[in-house]
């Protein structure tokens, strides 16, 4: 049993899984602190200094922090089009890798292909002098 967990945790796709969940945590954090600490002070800001998370709705002795999730709702919004604008900025980029023309020649061709490009050759030839 030890031996088949080894092979399990040692394969390809475990490892990478692992790092991509801390390569994404580690994003997350970078994301979490864009919003929080550049963009939000702005936002708020331009909308004349409003700090949504301290509204609060009473209803009996219940207190309904509306604000708050008003707040968490903006900041997903602002780190999702923050994620797409960084996703769509690597697959501009990869792109342009992509169409770059490869420095390599073009194969050569085959003894087949080399002999069967003189018979096709031949035949034109020939249908070229019986139409004349």
């Amino acid at each position: 049993m030890l031996k088949e967990f080894k092979e399990f945790a040692l394969k390809g796709n475990v490892l990478d899984l692992a790092v991509g969940v801390v390569i994404g945590g580690a994003f997350g954090k970078i994301v979490a602190s864009l919003v929080s600490d550049i963009i939000m002070p702005l936002v708020g800001i331009l909308l004349g200094g409003i700090n949504l998370s301290g509204l609060v709705l009473t209803i009996g002795d219940a207190p309904l922090t509306y604000g708050a999730f008003l707040q968490t709702v903006i900041d997903f919004l602002i780190v999702s089009a923050a994620i797409f604008l960084f996703i769509k900025a690597i697959n501009k980029f990869k792109r342009k890798e992509e169409t770059q023309p490869a420095a390599e020649e073009a194969p050569k061709p085959s003894n087949e292909e080399v002999l069967l490009t003189e018979i096709r050759d031949l035949l034109r030839q020939q249908n070229n002098k019986t139409a004349e």
